[in-house]
């Protein structure tokens, strides 16, 4: 049989892992602060090569140094790179580690590249008659593709690669290995930094090669070709295209101090691994490997339970408080789904069923509907409703998986028990095998046993990680959070989802009739601009007309041609009249598809829309809406607006109201910094934004603030605190950066309150590595020591700002918590139906409105006691566009 040898390009793979997972930077990084997705990333690529090639000998090859016999020879090789990430350059001692524990052999050799030890012992691969496949994510290296040599080169992140032979080479390139090097040296290469020709592109240097066989072919008959530009460009250049098929080349006999016989592919190290995946917080991989490698916690015991029957009923009542109880619905939107199956104990004996029937019988009913029955159990939002529509009130709920894991970190948020689990090191009940069943794929088993085993587990895992997670809220002093916020917050937002707000579709649907008609004009007004029909929705087609056919100045280019973004045409705006009817069609098809179509499809059958709130999602504790989106309706463009008159009160008599925070964010910065001018200005009761304006304008008392004065004051309170550049409010207000500098220091001097908070809050962070907001919810900051300018920059405004955004979702939380009391003990009929950002919206009879306009203020006002008071402006209207504001 022949022997296989893998060739694996280290610096390249790494690189392309890095770069393919930095937008998911803040999830690799490990509890001392160690980004690892780079590791992650290569050790995805090696489980996938491995378990496809399966080599007899193996090798992974690294860059020794920037120095190689190549700078010697070109000094500006490679010259010009940005200097590599500090969070990337941390990662490749471990790189090298994940290489050994994994049984590979890791190599570099000064003077030269990883690609040179590659070409040296993939030769050295040929002669001895191996099966022989290079990794990389550098398609240089298909140089060194050979009958017996396959180059695989990444495509999209590192496990999906494209496999180069020289009969597919010649196929998509046209150009055999060997030709390959000249073409490189015809055309250059700026990532590495050599020029090439002047004017020769990838294709002009592919196909003189393929007339002329060679660099040496091309050279000898250059008399022979035409007269021009490119003739006289290479002759100029000649010396130029060898030097640089010199760099090209890789070289094929580097005097490597390994042979073939010391590659010998042992397989993994699996004590090494596991101590390496404990150090970087693998969890996922870890439980990958046997449950004895997998350092699971010791002393459990295993799955074991009861088939619940109807006939088996009585013995759950023997069960003994706290009960852990844990449903499997058939999708995310619980107001939709079905109840897969459920299982219910107490630690000890669990009971489990696929017929969620036996939920509504006795002994279960009574035992969730009791209050003095403490239930564990895992997202309780999810399960007040799946409940209530069995007609079961659960009442007892006491520990929330979700809302426990999201409070001590809101990066682990996940809405599957089995991925929290894993998450909190408790592997041991929940290994794929227990889950899943033996060799299964990550879905839910269809085999009854195997499933109800599955239900089981989670529930376990539920049960044995509340102690554990209790406790670390409690040392956080985030127990109050969760008791008095978080879980009681999810039984009202649970009854907000299942009251709903009445849609009516007759109101969309004429909407979207009037829209249509608006496209059609729009349609037709764009086309006579342009003297032709062409399809605007192709960012292509339109940035033809616009920048080849009507000759715009094109802003921007992509690599498939011109941008069209809404940035762009803004600027083009002066150019041409089809650029506002471009913009405009472009506003009104977003309406169309995203509102008015988006939101007939979830109209339920009670004519109204039931969306879901996100307590889990967003890392300052904002709620997030889904399915659909209601806080993000469109506020600003009257046509948007419009939509909002659709939404109307359930019953006849009824109206809208509303109660919106003013400026609830700047009243808490009052608040936290103590700067003395901010909160006299709040307890003057003035207009914020133009009592600045009059401080950082140095306005004498009887002069006026006006409008653009104030305008460019409340830019610069609310991006004050943001951490925003003297550039970024230049851009924000349109002045310029000397001028934008000037306000921040003038801010500054007005308000040195705030300007220490924002000093010490950042210091704070750097020490502590988390920020709080006044009810201690944190939000750790892994890059605030980064030594990327960028990820540093981020992490100080991210401090600045999440005690402030933090503590203005709290409060309006608050206010939410305490209103239904509230409501009921003034003998009201009103509902509240939906948060919006800083506005509550309620629907309720005509005649309430006067007295809901001074209960639900004085709820919101005293939410949470600040140094500054807090103000509710309050309207009332038909429908929820028709609000008009009431007096105070």
């Amino acid at each position: 049989m022949t022997k296989k040898l893998l060739l694996i390009d280290g610096n390249s793979i790494v690189f392309r892992a890095f770069f393919a997972m930095h937008t998911q930077m803040d999830r690799f990084t490990n509890q001392a602060g160690l980004h690892t997705a780079a590791i992650y990333g290569f050790k995805l690529m090696l489980d996938h090569i491995l378990a496809d090639f399966q080599p007899d000998a193996a090798l992974v090859a690294f860059d020794a140094g920037k120095t190689t016999f190549r700078t010697e020879r070109y000094a500006e090789y490679k010259a010009g790179r940005n200097q590599t990430p500090t969070e990337l350059t941390e990662q490749f001692p471990y790189v090298r580690q994940l290489v050994k524990a994994s049984g590979m052999h890791a190599y570099e050799l000064p003077n030269y590249e990883a690609d040179d030890i590659i070409g040296t012992l993939a030769q050295a691969g040929d002669q001895a008659g191996y099966e022989t496949l290079i990794v990389s994510g550098d398609r240089d290296l298909t140089q060194l593709a050979t009958e017996h040599t396959t180059v695989a080169v990444t495509k999209k992140g590192v496990t999906q690669t494209e496999h180069f032979t020289p009969a597919y080479m010649l196929e998509k390139l046209g150009v055999t290995p060997t030709q390959f090097i000249d073409v490189k040296a015809l055309m250059g290469d700026s990532s590495d930094n050599y020029p090439g020709v002047t004017k020769i592109g990838e294709k002009t240097a592919i196909s003189l090669i393929q007339e002329y066989g060679s660099l040496i072919g091309l050279y000898e008959h250059i008399a022979e070709m035409k007269k021009s530009k490119r003739k006289e460009n290479l002759i100029n250049e000649k010396e130029i295209a060898f030097k640089c098929q010199d760099l090209a080349r890789i070289r094929r006999d580097a005097p490597v101090t390994v042979s073939l016989a010391d590659l010998t592919y042992t397989g993994p190290d699996h004590a090494a691994l596991v101590d390496l995946y404990q150090e970087l917080d693998f969890k996922s991989f870890l439980t990958k490997l046997a449950p004895d490698e997998a350092t699971a916690p010791t002393g459990e015991a295993a799955v074991t339970f009861t088939p619940l029957t109807a006939a088996s009923l009585a013995a759950v009542g023997q069960l003994k408080a706290p009960l852990t109880l844990h449903i499997e619905q058939s999708q995310a939107n619980y107001h939709l789904a079905k109840v897969e199956g459920f299982a219910l104990g107490d630690g000890q004996h669990w009971f489990a069923s696929r017929d969620a029937t036996l939920l509504t019988q006795a002994p279960i009913k009574g035992l969730l509907a009791d209050p003095k029955v403490a239930i564990n159990l895992f997202n309780a939002k999810a399960h007040l409703v799946l409940l209530n529509r069995l007609g079961i009130d659960l009442t007892g709920i006491d520990f929330d998986l979700l809302l426990a894991s999201y409070l001590l970190n809101p990066t682990l948020n996940a809405d599957d028990v089995g991925t929290l689990a894993h998450e909190h090191d408790y592997l041991a009940i929940l290994s794929d095998e227990e889950l899943y069943g033996k060799g299964a794929k990550r879905q839910l088993p269809t085999d009854d046993a195997v499933f109800l085993r599955h239900l089981v587990a989670k529930g376990q895992a539920i049960a044995k990680l509340q102690p554990q997670l209790v406790a670390k809220l409690k040392a956080n002093e985030q127990w109050p959070l969760y008791t008095q916020i978080e879980r009681p917050l999810s039984t009202v937002l649970a009854q907000m989802e299942m009251a709903g707000i009445k849609v009516e579709k007759a109101t969309l649907e004429a909407m979207g009739s009037q829209l249509s008609e608006r496209l059609s004009e729009l349609e037709t007004a764009i086309y006579q601009d342009a003297g032709e029909e062409f399809n605007i929705n192709s960012t292509k087609q339109l940035g033809t007309i616009l920048f080849d056919q009507l000759g715009l100045r094109p802003i921007k280019k992509t690599k498939t041609g011109y941008s069209t973004s809404v940035a762009v045409l803004e600027k083009l705006v002066d150019q041409h009249p089809i650029i506002n009817k471009i913009l405009a069609y472009r506003q009104i098809a977003k309406l169309q598809s995203t509102y008015i179509a988006g939101l007939l499809k979830v109209i339920h059958a009670d004519d109204k829309i039931h969306t879901r709130y996100l307590q889990t999602l967003t890392a300052t504790g904002r709620l997030s809406s889904v399915d659909p989106n209601l806080q993000n309706i469109p506020v600003r463009l009257e046509e948007g607006r419009k939509i909002r008159k659709a939404f109307v009160p359930s019953q006849p008599g009824w109206q809208i109201f509303s109660a919106d925070y003013s400026q609830v964010e700047l009243r808490v910065l009052a608040h936290v910094t103590g700067d003395a001018n901010l909160q006299a200005d709040f307890l003057a009761g003035e207009d914020i934004h133009a009592a600045t304006a009059r401080r950082i304008f140095h306005l004498l008392p009887d002069e006026e603030v006006d409008p653009n004065m104030r305008r460019q004051a409340k830019a610069v309170n609310f991006g004050i605190v943001y951490g925003i550049s003297d550039f970024g409010l230049a851009q924000n207000i349109h002045v310029t950066r000397k001028q934008a500098h000037e306000f921040i220091q003038a801010y500054f001097a007005e308000f040195p309150g705030v300007e220490k908070y924002i000093h010490d809050i950042v210091a704070s962070a750097r020490e502590q590595g988390y920020v709080e907001t006044l009810t201690h919810r944190r939000r750790y900051l892994p890059d605030i020591h980064a030594k990327s300018f960028n990820l540093r920059s981020f992490a100080e405004r991210t401090a600045m700002n999440t005690p402030i955004q933090g503590s203005a979702a709290d409060i309006i939380k608050m206010a939410m918590i305490k209103m239904p009391a509230a409501l009921q003990a003034h003998g009201l009929q009103a509902r509240m139906l939906l948060q919006i950002h800083d506005e509550l919206v309620f629907e309720a009879p005509a005649e309430e409105i006067p007295q809901l306009a001074q209960v639900v203020p004085e709820v919101m006002d005293s939410a949470m006691q600040l140094a500054v008071p807090l103000k509710v402006e309050k309207k009332a209207g038909a429908t929820w566009y028709d609000l008009k504001k009431l007096p105070d």
